[in-house]
């Protein structure tokens, strides 16, 4: 993993370009900026590791070009969940909730990654309160989405299991 500049950056990380993304969706340019600024940039190659289960999760990700699999570990069973692909978010949960991540997070492809911390999370709550409103909308939408995908799984490997 590499830290990087947006202006150094092979891909279009321009507000106009990151508004197409789910959690990006509706923010006002200059907001965008904001975090493009103030956040960190980081080149992913595929294969590597974002964050392991167990660490600090005092921050999150969000996903400006790539794919990347987060796999959830509960004791020592570890299974692959969701992919998480541009204009997504990941670790937001563990950071809100203020515990240790809950599972690890792969680059499944060469990716670009924008680090929102919790202190740039309380900052753009300061400095843009109308977009940090719409963030919070577009991330607690995300989540409900993956919940829905995540329960829908349950119940069909329920199924499954009272089949066999």
């Amino acid at each position: 993993m590499e830290t990087v500049l947006a202006v150094d950056s092979q891909y279009d990380v321009s507000p106009e370009h990151l508004k197409e993304g789910s959690i990006f969706g509706a923010l006002s340019n200059p907001s965008i900026q904001f975090l493009l600024d103030e956040g960190v940039l980081h080149k992913v190659t595929k294969g590597d590791e974002i964050f392991s289960y167990g660490s600090q999760g005092g921050s999150f990700h969000a996903v400006l070009h790539g794919r990347l699999d987060f796999y959830k570990q509960h004791d020592d069973k570890k299974l692959r969940t969701r992919t998480i692909c541009f204009g997504e978010a990941i670790g937001f949960v563990s950071m809100i909730a203020l515990h240790e991540r809950v599972g690890s997070l792969y680059a499944l492809e060469d990716s670009l990654l924008l680090e929102i911390s919790s202190q740039l999370f309380s900052d753009f709550h300061d400095q843009y309160p109308f977009d940090f409103g719409i963030l919070l909308m577009n991330l607690s939408r995300d989540m409900a989405r993956t919940i829905r995908v995540l329960s829908n799984a349950l119940v069909e490997h329920d199924v499954l299991v009272k089949r066999n």
